[in-house]
């Protein structure tokens, strides 16, 4: 992978050169779970999380002000919490 981001590196265009060159400066961390099970290969749990705020706007319509945006969001990150830590909260 590294001699391929190497090749392309000098003769992609700015947009495609600043990817590359990102792509290349974390590549340490694209395999990080193979060496650290505790860390998962997905990101399913944070996905599963935002699935509730993510129906409750599109059922409602979303907020009408930043104030309400941010009490709905407080509120659903208490409900989220309490159900990762298995407790109960309606």
């Amino acid at each position: 992978m590294q001699s391929s981001i190497d090749q392309w590196i000098d003769k992609a265009g700015a947009t495609a050169d600043q990817l590359l060159r990102s792509l290349r400066d974390k590549a340490h961390k694209w395999c990080y779970f193979l060496d650290n099970p505790e860390v998962p290969p997905d990101n399913n749990q944070a996905e599963r999380s935002l699935r509730l705020a993510v129906t409750k706007r599109k059922v409602s319509g979303g907020s009408c002000s930043m104030e309400r945006f941010q009490h709905t969001a407080n509120l659903l990150t208490v409900v989220q919490t309490c159900r990762r830590q298995g407790r109960f909260c309606y």
